[in-house]
């Protein structure tokens, strides 16, 4: 199962559909995102944070929790190559003119492609719109 950031990044905050989220994650076979994710779910915690949804403590225990399961492996992270990035040039240079793109979203793309997986599990509306533009599923809980 591939997840985008802000899904990992559910697995560790209270938002108002993580339970749904957990449980999802919880009946995966396998947790597959890019190494992007790891950049961008410490921003999201740091986020939660800096809008007091955290307090720094809760903030650096998340944050340590999260980089000990991806040092345990809980989540299979796909190196971002030079190949990966060409992908990316590659779906942004073929991506209609009315397909809202960011890079990491991209990135996210072009990494499940690169693993042949279907589906992109996200709540991200714009990344769930260029999927299907790629050959993809967006899914959202």
């Amino acid at each position: 199962m591939y997840l985008d950031s802000a899904y990992i990044a559910k697995y560790y905050v209270n938002e108002s559909d993580s339970k749904a989220v957990r449980e999802l994650i919880g009946g995966a076979d396998s947790l597959v995102s890019s190494e992007w994710a790891m950049g961008e779910v410490s921003c999201v915690l740091h986020r939660h944070m800096r809008e007091n949804k955290l307090t720094q403590r809760q903030f650096r225990e998340l944050l340590d929790a999260f980089l000990r399961h991806v040092g345990q492996d809980v989540w299979t992270f796909l190196p971002v190559t030079s190949r990966t990035l060409q992908k990316v040039a590659s779906l942004v240079r073929a991506a209609p003119a009315g397909v809202y793109l960011r890079a990491g979203a991209a990135v996210h793309l072009a990494a499940a492609m690169g693993a042949e997986e279907h589906e992109i599990w996200t709540n991200d509306r714009h990344l769930l719109g260029a999927a299907e533009h790629f050959g993809l599923s967006g899914r959202s809980v």
